[in-house]
């Protein structure tokens, strides 16, 4: 199953963002929320973060939630680990191929794929002692610093991206204050 919305444009900013929901769990996830509270929390951190790869700022991404079976065959099949992990991104930024300046200045820049696992977030919801509505988000801004060039090869580099998840998380009004991962990032 795939949702998808009308681009959503905020005219205070002239951003746009369209994202594509699809995947094994989106009954659960359109129970937690609707595809337009997604991309509004997604265009707030957009703004938030200042983002400028778009000279019409207009943007679009996938965001896919499955299963742990799912992340695991996508996880074993691209970075060669046959086991699941909760969030994997696919950054157009990565790729070799340049896009078009003619492109750019009429289409949305596409920001590459967000696969979430829910059963792994539901999981690490419980330990974190969070909602999975938190988790989800939590997860979903790792994968939104990835799609824009954040990587965390090193404890310090991911201590400073769980940082930067937890002002984005602020941003949009919700908070970690009695999360797992707030102990570790302080």
């Amino acid at each position: 199953m795939r949702l998808e919305n009308q681009r959503q444009q905020d005219t205070a900013t002239a951003l746009s963002i369209a994202a594509y929901l699809q995947g094994d769990a989106l009954e659960t996830i359109m129970a937690i929320a609707p595809l337009s509270q997604w991309e509004q929390w997604l265009g707030a951190w957009l703004q938030w973060l200042k983002v400028d790869q778009s000279p019409i700022h207009a943007y679009e991404l996938s965001i896919q939630f499955t299963t742990d079976i799912g992340i695991q065959t996508l996880n074993r099949q691209y970075r060669d680990q046959d086991r699941p992990t909760d969030v994997l991104a696919f950054a157009t930024l990565d790729s070799p191929v340049a896009i078009p300046t003619a492109a750019l200045a009429q289409d949305p820049f596409y920001l590459g794929d967000i696969v979430i696992s829910v059963d792994m977030a539901l999981t690490q919801s419980q330990g974190h002692g969070h909602t999975l509505q938190t988790e989800l988000l939590w997860l979903l801004a790792h994968g939104l610093l990835h799609l824009l060039g954040w990587d965390h090869p090193d404890e310090a580099a991911l201590q400073r991206m769980w940082q930067q998840q937890q002002q984005l998380l602020e941003a949009i009004g919700m908070t970690l204050a009695t999360s797992a991962y707030t102990q570790e990032a302080g």
